[in-house]
């Protein structure tokens, strides 16, 4: 490490601030086109006309993320876009700093005592350029950002194929069950608008409803793991983060969730949000905040996921809450949710085709997030130069994509 040394942002950077030009939203409203327009944290608009052309580093310069790092404060900008003037534009100068090693080096970095304001945080100009970061060799620095990317890259691959799977779902699940142009539609007869054999039933006739256990949760222990609302919101259950909980040996047989399972948020501002739980999922109890819906039919479970996980759920949902500070649902009034319900040979049919989609889009969630983890552990050390590069690869194991739970790992052949 002795040939890292300590630089300000000011000596290794070159800035492109100049050539910003903010628009008012009136102005972008008669520009609309193919070329991103970056804010402060990321896309706001697309316009028909661009100011920059190649590959820049955007940092953040002013906003409520500079504090919350919600989202990168740096973040790459290709091709040919715009730029307002929330957001330094940025190259690392050649030979001095790699422009990926610094987009790293900000994600691991605290910078607060840079940032002014308490209303509106700003990074201003000369404060970025007061900012130091250490810095190896350029070589090196191209090492470590090679080795970050690479984790990147796949979680990127993994969110595109996630998407495309989505996407088939939804219109599967639109073109069935909302346009009703299911297979062998045209066969099947009309009666007041709905097809022959169809029902409209309440949720309630369809699943059971069970309300939550009590308990605190764990980050260690032996118990099983302990569902709760904020692990429902996100794409998909994270499993590893979930916490723990005691139970009693009385009571875990009837919390004990199952595959095809749904539960449902029923408080706070995510009600109504609703996961169906996976056949890959551990053994797992549920929280009181949360509703199981558990379906009276096997056939069901994935066509009722599907259902309750669309807007139009937490739109029915949102009309019945009691509560102002703290909105409130019950099983009662998720149980009154009409659906509009088809024959056992359809949804067998459904089975067929969405729960491999299903089924790879929760491996790819898994995976990206399990890729995630190990670029963060890995990230400070790289940065800091606690972990040497100079005879270190990155090694993926064959067929990764496919792979469940696995995690790349650096491995030195020294």
């Amino acid at each position: 490490m002795s040939d890292w040394k300590e630089k300000r942002l000011g000596q290794v950077l070159d800035l492109f601030d100049s050539q910003r030009i903010p628009l008012s939203s009136l102005e972008r409203e008669k520009m609309q086109g193919p070329y991103p327009y970056y804010g402060a944290s990321g896309i706001i608009d697309h316009l028909n006309k661009h100011i920059f052309d190649g590959n820049y580093l955007l940092i953040a310069e002013d906003g409520e993320n500079l504090n919350s790092r919600k989202l990168p404060i740096a973040f790459w900008a290709r091709g040919k876009f715009w730029v307002n003037n929330h957001a330094h534009i940025a190259l690392g100068k050649e030979g001095e700093a790699h422009t990926d090693f610094l987009r790293y080096c900000f994600a691991s970095a605290d910078i607060s005592g840079f940032i002014t304001g308490t209303a509106q945080p700003k990074l201003s100009q000369g404060n970025l350029k007061k900012i130091a970061f250490r810095f190896p060799n350029f070589a090196t620095q191209e090492k470590v950002a090679a080795i970050l990317s690479a984790y990147d890259e796949l979680i990127e691959n993994n969110r595109r194929r996630i998407a495309l799977l989505e996407k088939l779902a939804e219109e599967i699940y639109r073109e069935w069950f909302v346009r009703l142009r299911f297979p062998g539609h045209e066969k099947v007869k009309k009666v007041r608008g709905m097809p022959s054999g169809w029902e409209v039933k309440k949720l309630g006739e369809l699943v059971r409803t069970q309300y939550g256990y009590t308990a605190s949760a764990e980050t260690e222990g032996d118990g099983p793991k302990f569902l709760r609302i904020t692990d429902i919101v996100p794409a998909a259950i994270d499993w590893e983060i979930v916490p723990h909980c005691k139970i009693e040996d009385k009571d875990e047989d009837k919390y004990l969730l199952q595959e095809g399972d749904i539960v449902v948020a029923r408080t706070g501002a995510t009600v109504g949000y609703a996961k169906r739980i996976n056949k890959r999922h551990p053994k797992a109890v549920f929280a009181s905040y949360l509703v199981r819906l558990i379906p009276n039919r096997k056939s069901d479970a994935i066509f009722l996921g599907l259902s309750v996980e669309r807007n139009a759920f937490k739109d029915f949902i949102s009309m019945f809450v009691t509560g102002a500070a703290q909105p409130q649902a019950n099983a009662t009034t998720m149980a009154l949710f009409p659906v509009l319900h088809p024959p056992e040979p359809l949804l067998n049919e459904l089975n067929l085709i969405a729960e491999p989609i299903l089924d790879q889009k929760e491996i790819l969630l898994n995976q990206s997030a399990n890729l995630s983890r190990a670029r963060d552990k890995f990230l400070p050390r790289l940065i800091s130069g606690k972990l040497p590069v100079e005879n270190l690869d990155i090694q993926f194991p064959p067929g990764m994509a496919e792979e469940l739970n696995t995690e790349p790992t650096p491995t030195s052949h020294a």
